[in-house]
């Protein structure tokens, strides 16, 4: 049996712009995708700690070192700039695998500076 577990993180990060018509997505800094392990186009549950809204959508990278992080799309209407968010990523484990799985995990500050926790 496959286990649906988390597989990455990026904690606390701040909205940087949000973008209402554009087909959707979250647009994030590649560097924060790459440090997260998130590859483009990879489903995503974006978490607004601001004001409690969730949706689910799919990252596309922003240029590396922007600390951008742009919701796109029909989303950016539950999302604003400075909203403190949370995305997250999923993956299917077996039972052995999870033993041993420990999430990447971004934590950021009020510009999108990161440390990766362990």
């Amino acid at each position: 049996m496959l286990i649906k577990v988390l597989k990455g993180k990026i904690h606390r990060a701040r909205v940087t712009e949000t973008k209402i018509d554009y087909p959707g997505s979250v647009a994030i800094d590649e560097e924060m995708m790459r440090k997260a392990g998130l590859l483009p186009y990879e489903e995503v549950l974006l978490a607004n700690v601001s004001n409690g809204a969730r949706v689910e959508t799919y990252v596309v990278p922003a240029p590396a070192g922007s600390r951008s992080v742009v919701v796109l799309g029909a989303a950016a209407h539950f999302f604003s700039p400075g909203d403190i968010v949370i995305v997250m990523n999923f993956g299917y484990f077996t039972s052995e695998e999870i033993k041993t799985h420990k999430p990447r995990i971004l934590l950021c500050d009020e510009q999108n500076n990161f440390s990766l926790q362990s």
